[in-house]
């Protein structure tokens, strides 16, 4: 009798405990993906809507980036983290009289090799490579470029739940059809978050590019929420935004939305 009634307390205060331990493994989860260069691998699906594009205003761009992230020890002091963008396209009157295109644009990869160790002042930081691939399916989805330059990011992470920081690369065309323009361009994504518990996260971003052939700034500003969760046993994150440009050529998008859903891998 003593041990059943034993075997039922014990039962039930690990009923009790589940959701804090889970809610504590979804603060550290949405922690990492506040970090671009955390140990976490992802797999992020992010769509994302803009409009008001094109000479006329009516144009539109509806987009999938497919974003692995994959980190790999490479020592004992050192991580490698693969960032890959591979998007997916469909837009309409972006060009005049060119009507709508879907397929597949330029891939962007990234290298970023991180120490483990954080800084004396609790800073963590990546430098490496990015390369732009001319792998886009139609003439009007990508650059037709090879391109390659640096890439790095810095940030630090609070005991009361902030991130900030700023990821940035700089890519020069080296290679491609001589008929299209030549790139130098420079991303600047400086990115703030705040976690609110339960696995839930507030961010803004500018993910700003400047043209250096064109001598223009598009700086779209990026307001998410998101939130971990589980979808039978695998870990998942949602997040949902809206975007603003507060500065884009005069064919630019005016604003957009952003849906992320993302497969979440944590180390066992």
């Amino acid at each position: 009798m003593h041990s059943r009634r034993l075997a039922t307390w014990l039962a039930a205060v690990t009923m009790l405990a589940l959701p804090k331990a889970y809610a504590q493994d979804a603060d550290e989860l949405a922690k990492q993906l506040s970090n671009p260069i955390a140990s976490l691998i992802s797999v992020p699906l992010q769509f994302n809507y803009d409009d008001g594009i094109g000479p006329t205003d009516d144009g539109s761009k509806s987009y999938v980036n497919v974003q692995p992230v994959i980190p790999v020890s490479i020592g004992e002091n050192w991580n490698m983290i693969s960032r890959t963008i591979i998007p997916i396209v469909y837009q309409e009157d972006i060009f005049p009289g060119a009507g709508s295109q879907f397929g597949t644009g330029d891939v962007l990869q990234s290298l970023f090799f991180s120490p483990k160790a954080l800084t004396a002042s609790g800073w963590t930081w990546g430098v490496g490579p990015a390369l732009l691939l001319p792998t886009a399916s139609d003439d009007l989805l990508g650059s037709d470029k090879w391109g390659a330059g640096p890439t790095a990011v810095g940030l630090k992470q609070t005991a009361s739940g902030w991130t900030y920081g700023a990821l940035v690369n700089h890519i020069w065309s080296f290679a491609g059809d001589d008929d299209r323009s030549d790139i130098s361009s420079t991303f600047l994504q400086p990115f703030l978050a705040k976690g609110l518990g339960q696995g839930r996260t507030l961010s803004l971003n500018l993910e700003s590019t400047y043209d250096w052939k064109a001598e223009q700034w598009t700086v779209p500003i990026n307001l998410g929420y998101s939130k971990v969760s589980k979808i039978g046993t695998q870990l998942v994150s949602y997040q949902g935004g809206v975007r603003y440009y507060v500065e884009a050529p005069d064919s630019g998008a005016e604003w957009g939305l952003r849906f992320t859903f993302t497969l979440l891998y944590p180390a066992k």
